[in-house]
Parts: C-alpha cells; structure tokens; sequence
C-alpha cells in the first residue's frame, strides 16, 4: 500500500513540475517583456512541505505506532512566509530595491506549523496509550494534561525545544531575502546589488513579468544561498488592492 501512494505520489510531483515548466516557457515566448518593474510587490515563501516531512520523520519514531506521509500532510495547514520587495525605475532598466521578509508572518507560521505539530503528536501519543491499555482520558485536553506532567512545559513548547526546527530561522530567510541596494535588467535577467564594498551581495535571477505577477528564478552563478530552487512568485501590491476597493 505504501508503493502504491508513494507511486501516486511522484506521479504527481512529475506533473505538477511538468505543468510548471509549460507555464513558464509559455510565459517566456508569450509573456510580457516589460522592463519597468516599479512597484511594491509581495510573494508567500511555501513552508509546508518542509515542515511536513520533518514532523513525519521525528513521528514516526513513536514506538509502537505507525504514521504516513500523507496522514502528516493532511494534518499540516497551508504555511507561508510573506516576503516584500519594492522596486522603483531610476533609469533605464535600472533603479534601487528593497526586500523583507514579514516577522509577523513569520511567526504566525512559525506557530501554526508547531500547533498543527502538537495536535498530531497528541493524537499519536493517545493511540499508544490505549494500545498499552491505559484506561484514563485520551482526550485531546487530557493527553495534553499528561504531557504537561510529564515534560514540565505544554507540547508546544516541548516540540520547540527537543524536536528538530520545522522552519528555517528568521535569520536564515532574512539573510536569504532581505536586503536594499541598486538593480538593473538586461534580456530577461535582474541583478540586484545590496551591501557596501566590504560586503557586497550580488543577486542574478531570470524574471519573466507578466502583468500583476513578477516571477524570479534564480540563476546559478547568484552568490545567495538560495533555499528555493523553484521559481518565486511576486504579486503587484496595487493589483490585490483592486478588488477591495472595487468593492466599496
């Protein structure tokens, strides 16, 4: 059974990559090759998968119960990172950047993917008490009265401290994403420079502009670290207004 869903599963993965990689090159031949990029823009860093497979791999060390893929990833919601950058045209093809990650969005990611870690673990722990033949509460309040007991701290907390990170760091993503300096574009590229002379970051990422949608994939020859190897994708500030404001 396991084959069979690991099977489903790549033959997913293969057709979603398979369906981006046709979106792209249509974007590339038919796209927009607009060379301003003026604008605030804002893109959600997809943190799920990540926080799924580790929650799955330190899961599944609970003795005498067994826990799938799948099952952690229906148990983890939808988390994401928002990032901003604000690019203003100074010249042509160029101008000056900003880019920052949103703490607040961080930590509101941070916690729901150590809420939705805890709720799993819970529920675990529960099955392997009645499998042992305890004859308490199992209920979601009482496991987490026991666990409390136990670890001398809630299971949140207790996650936090001894099981592995769920997410990067806030210093991690900051160092990868945040940054000011001057940008320039040349035939599909953007390079972006932050830093003084003692520390200068360069940055160079195909861009395909498409409306509304700035699309970044990162070149090979950029000096970041790069936690993504998958195109990121910024939508224009102005553009998610548009409808609220229609609205009203």
């Amino acid at each position: 059974m396991r084959k069979f869903f690991r099977s489903v599963l790549f033959t997913l993965v293969l057709l979603s990559l398979c369906a981006l990689n046709a979106f792209l090159i249509y974007l590339y031949f038919f796209g927009s090759k607009e060379q301003d990029l003026s604008g605030e823009w804002t893109a959600d860093l997809d943190m799920s998968e990540q926080a799924a497979v580790t929650v799955y791999i330190w899961l599944q060390d609970i003795e005498g119960v067994s826990v799938s893929p799948e099952e952690v990833e229906s148990r983890i919601p939808e988390l994401t990172v928002e990032v901003n950058m604000k690019l203003e045209q100074t010249g042509q093809a160029e101008g000056t950047f900003q880019c920052m990650i949103n703490q607040d969005s961080y930590d509101a990611c941070d916690q729901a993917a150590y809420e939705a870690f805890a709720a799993a673990f819970r529920e675990l722990t529960a099955e392997r008490l009645r499998m042992a033949g305890y004859e308490g509460s199992t209920e979601e309040e009482a496991v987490e009265a026991l666990a409390a007991e136990a670890f001398g701290m809630s299971t949140v907390s207790y996650l936090r401290t001894c099981a592995p990170a769920l997410l990067p760091s806030l210093e991690e993503l900051q160092a990868e994403y945040d940054g000011s300096g001057t940008y320039e574009t040349a035939e599909g590229i953007l390079i972006r420079r932050s830093g003084d002379e003692n520390g200068a970051v360069t940055r160079s990422e195909s861009y395909i502009r498409e409306e509304e949608h700035l699309i970044l994939i990162a070149g090979s020859e950029t000096e970041a670290s790069g936690f993504d190897d998958h195109p990121v994708v910024y939508t224009l500030k102005q553009a998610q207004q548009q409808p609220a404001a229609e609205e009203q």
